[in-house]
């Protein structure tokens, strides 16, 4: 693809339109259009992709390009901009890795601008090093904004989708268990009841575990006529000596009343399973709250277990939950976040499998929580960075980088901190909240 490329005094007006570049004199234009490189880009053509390393910012000549931040396997649209935007320089001057992708979205004419003349623009004078600034804050600013709303939709669908998962579970049960009553009831009915009807001796209770729960299903089988009418029997509590007690023509409706109220028992437990669910949704959304009020963090960590259950199925977690714990003064949604966002992180330094240990004491008036792991540890270096905005170890599409971002900021607004300790097999995150909040 040919292109006339524009000249020369043309680019440096170009810069001289931007944020960046616009307090610069004409000497110092020259210099960077003379260090820069023009590139030409076909429509669909990266730019840049998220996750490299930075080496160069770019300013648009010409076309039109589409900025998106990858969010699992989606890519999360956050800006199209055409002639004189800046791209890449969050990164650029970082020196990190790229924050979002660049794509063509018609054919495009850029100007890349490397590392070393973007310093050796720096050392210019404290006029232009305080444009840079006051642009990248602003770029930062807007795409955090963004990628906040972005965020609280993302997690609302993974909330509603490990829920659907959860509710499906008893939801289904109770179906099998409805479907199975109609049969049970019939086969009840249809045959003639005692009178007085016979019940399992007083204090008689089913097996303990699954194991006597077998051995009786076997020793009862013979008297019961099948597996499923034994099965039934023996969670009612009969036993080989008191079922053989009983006239044998009475054993067939005993087996069926048997069948009828393990039934009943499974589809409330089911039901009881759903109430439960729904009542630490609730709970831990604050619906129909105040939004600031008296907490008993205790509650919101529960609710938060029950919310990422389908998160923790292969991990062992333990609770150390002090019962003297104070009620503290805060906006209880915002602290649920907080949890989901720490426990979640635990989850992820763990690959889902390893303990979880969560321990709230009381810390004078107020609460001290921390929420630990049995990962590999974070490095120094990265324990550094965790809770500036958009900095993630995770691969692109696996994180935004505002998670502890958002926590952290959370933890402040109500007055508290929040610490990181760190070694291989040992890491834990320590929330601190005073009793009332900061005014």
């Amino acid at each position: 693809m040919s292109h006339d490329h524009l000249p020369a005094a043309d680019i440096a007006e170009r810069l001289r339109d931007t944020p960046l570049f616009g307090g610069l004199d004409d000497e110092h234009l020259d210099r960077l259009v003379e260090m820069g490189e023009i590139v030409d880009l076909a429509p669909d053509e990266m730019l840049i992709r998220e996750g490299d390393v930075a080496d160069a910012l770019f300013v648009v000549l010409d076309g039109e390009l589409e900025v998106t931040k990858q969010s699992g396997t989606s890519q999360i649209p956050l800006a199209q901009v055409g002639p004189g935007a800046l791209q890449g320089e969050l990164a650029a001057l970082e020196g990190g890795r790229r924050l979002a992708s660049v794509r063509a979205i018609s054919e495009a004419e850029v100007l890349r601008i490397p590392i070393g003349a973007i310093r050796e623009l720096l050392g210019v004078g404290p006029d232009v090093a305080l444009a840079v600034i006051r642009t990248a804050v602003g770029r930062l600013r807007a795409m955090e904004a963004t990628l906040r709303e972005r965020e609280k939709l993302a997690a609302l669908g993974t909330l509603a989708a490990g829920l659907a998962h959860e509710l499906n579970n008893p939801a289904a049960a109770a179906m099998r268990s409805i479907q199975a009553l109609e049969g049970a009831v019939s086969a009840a009915e249809s045959l003639p009841r005692p009178s007085p009807p016979p019940r399992p001796p007083e204090g008689a209770q089913p097996p303990r575990s699954a194991l006597d729960r077998a051995d009786r299903i076997d020793e009862l089988s013979p008297l019961a006529g099948d597996a499923a009418a034994a099965s039934a029997l023996a969670d009612a509590g009969w036993t080989v000596a008191s079922l053989a007690a009983q006239p044998a023509e009475v054993i067939p409706w005993l087996a069926a009343d048997a069948s009828v109220r393990q039934l009943l028992g499974e589809l409330e437990l089911a039901l009881g399973r759903i109430s439960d669910i729904v009542t630490a949704v609730k709970g831990y959304t604050y619906l129909d709250q105040a939004p600031m009020q008296r907490v008993d963090v205790r509650i919101g960590l529960e609710q938060t277990l029950v919310i990422m259950r389908h998160r923790l199925r292969d991990t062992d977690v333990r609770r150390e939950l002090a019962d003297d714990l104070p009620e503290v003064e805060a906006y209880g949604s915002e602290l649920n976040q907080v949890w989901t966002n720490l426990i979640d992180n635990a989850i992820d330094a763990m690959d889902g499998r390893g303990t979880l240990t969560i321990r709230a004491e009381p810390d004078g008036e107020g609460v001290t929580v921390s929420i630990c792991d049995t990962g590999s540890g974070i490095p120094p270096e990265v324990r550094k960075r965790l809770f500036e905005p958009f900095y993630t170890t995770k691969e692109p599409g696996r994180g935004t980088g505002l998670g502890l971002h958002i926590s952290h900021n959370a933890v402040a607004r109500h007055g508290g901190r929040i610490e990181v300790s760190s070694e291989p097999g040992a890491t834990c995150f320590t929330v601190c909240l005073p009793a009332r909040l900061a005014t």
